[in-house]
């Protein structure tokens, strides 16, 4: 169970580092508007927050042998068929979650830089 987790964890971070890539590079290409750059990246983080959320409420539905988890499972740790279901959307909703959280974390200290910024006249 816990190597599954692991997994999980791994595949969803995988795809918010490509997701925050992209909101890097949208900020480095602000740059010369310090505000401007941190206020869109909490905002494009804010989408994340929502995204990642979004896929945590299908994770219930989607069929376990279609995530890109299940593939990264080795077979000898793998449970049975009537029991994956359950434990698979179960991991999947709670690392969903977690980064949804993590994410949210950084979109509100983004947008308080901003604040920040905009407050002191830059």
């Amino acid at each position: 169970m816990d190597e599954m987790r692991h997994i999980a964890f791994e595949t969803v971070m995988r795809a918010c580092g490509f997701g925050s890539l992209a909101i890097f590079c949208i900020m480095v290409g602000l740059s010369f508007e310090p505000r401007l750059s941190f206020q869109s990246g909490g905002l494009l983080m804010l989408i994340m927050v929502g995204v990642l959320a979004y896929k945590a409420r299908e994770a219930a539905t989607k069929p376990y042998r279609r995530t890109e988890m299940w593939m990264y499972v080795p077979i000898e740790l793998r449970p049975p068929e009537a029991f994956a279901q359950l434990v698979v959307s179960r991991l999947m909703r709670e690392t969903y979650l977690t980064f949804a959280y993590w994410s949210a974390l950084l979109a509100l200290f983004m947008l308080a830089i901003a604040l920040l910024f905009a407050v002191i006249g830059l």
